[in-house]
Formats: structure tokens, sequence, C-alpha cells
């Protein structure tokens, strides 16, 4: 009896999936329970491979590099938190620009330093943002495109992380800000709950792996 052929159809690549230590004095921080809940899921036929990056500057994209080297993802997605914000916001796009408010968690406070020196003023994202959004809405799921992803150490992974994928035009990636957890919220802040945020990341990591395109659909800001 002969042998089943084998498929010469190569495995798919993983998707990277990164979330951050809790910063700022916070003892939580929603995407690294995020990223927790999902590593090592299959999600639209891709493993999810998840990884907590340190809130520390130069540290977070050096760990970040790392893992591009190592896992060869084909898509990467980076959470961060954005306290204060409703929905959940995939961003547009990463400026080469540190400058932070607060200090890192190794106490670093970077004031209109570059990302990367000599490197173009910003990227676009390269992942479907406005299909992410219009699924997450047509689900029930507050979204938006937003804007500006601060400058902070968000804004530095996501600058790095596109600095990095500039030449490796197969490799697609992004950011994606979530809001407090309703525990971490003060009195009349916007959150959402911890199995909301995960659902929302599903969806999104769905969008990210199925569709290449974006949508040619509004996502704009008036101000």
């Amino acid at each position: 009896m002969s042998k089943p052929a084998r498929s010469s159809r190569p495995a798919p690549r993983p998707i990277l999936l990164t979330g951050f230590e809790a910063f700022a004095g916070a003892t939580v921080n929603p995407t690294e329970s995020i990223v927790a809940a999902l590593n090592g899921r299959v999600i639209a036929g891709r493993r999810v491979i998840g990884v907590i990056l340190p809130c520390v500057f130069r540290r977070s994209t050096t760990v970040l590099l790392r893992q591009l080297r190592v896992e060869r993802p084909d898509v990467v997605i980076c959470l961060g938190l954005a306290g204060g914000r409703a929905e959940i916001t995939p961003e547009r796009i990463a400026i080469n620009v540190d400058d932070a408010r607060i200090a890192d968690n190794a106490g670093g406070q970077p004031v209109d330093r570059p990302v990367v020196r000599g490197g173009p003023a910003a990227y676009w994202s390269t992942l479907p943002i406005k299909a992410m959004v219009a699924e997450l809405r047509a689900h029930g799921l507050p979204a938006s495109v937003s804007q500006s992803a601060g400058t902070f150490v968000c804004n530095h992974v996501f600058y790095g992380l596109m600095h990095a994928l500039r030449r490796r035009p197969v490799v697609r990636g992004g950011f994606v800000h979530v809001p407090f957890l309703p525990e971490q919220a003060a009195a009349g802040q916007a959150s959402l709950p911890l199995a909301t945020q995960i659902d929302a990341v599903v969806r999104v990591i769905e969008v990210a792996a199925l569709r290449r395109r974006d949508r040619r659909i509004g996502g704009g800001a008036t101000h």
C-alpha cells in the first residue's frame, strides 16, 4: 500500500503578539493578560506567539527584534495600554521621536530624541487597520482608528518595529492600543473588561491574518 503523498505546502508562519509589563506604578497591564491568554492559540490557522516587552525604551525594541529573528512571523501585532481611551484603537502612524512625560521602568526619560537617528519622520502601519475597526464594530465592540501612538514606549516600539520591517515587505506589522481594565480605571474613566478586550484582539488577529488590503472607508479625525 503506497504512503499518502506529503503536502509540499509550507506551514503558515506564526503571528507575533506583544504586550507590555505594568508601568507607572501600576500592578497590572491589560496587554500582559491578553498576551498570556492568547499565547499558543491557533487563530485563523496561525499559531500565536505571545511576548511581554519591558516598558523600557531601548530594551523593549531589543527584545522585540530578537523575537522577530527567532520566530520569523509574517504578521506582528504589538499591544499597548492607552488609559483614558474608551475604544480599541489600531494606530495609523509611528513617529520618530521619544518624548517621555514620565520615566520608563528603568528610570529613563528621553526628551526630543529620535527613536532611530537618521530614520524617516514616520512609518505607516501595514496592518488593515480600518478593516479591523469595521470588524470590531460589526460585533458590537468599541473601536476607532487612532492618529497618534503618543511619544512614550508604545510609539518607540511601533516605530522600531516598522523600521525593522522596512526591508521585509512580506512581513506586516503595526500597533493597537487598548483601554484600562475596570479595576484600573478611576471614577468616570473609560474601561473595558478583560474578556471583552481578549475577544477584540482575537478579531484583530483574524483580520490581520486573513486580509492583506485595507478597506477604503472613513477613519479620520477632525482634531
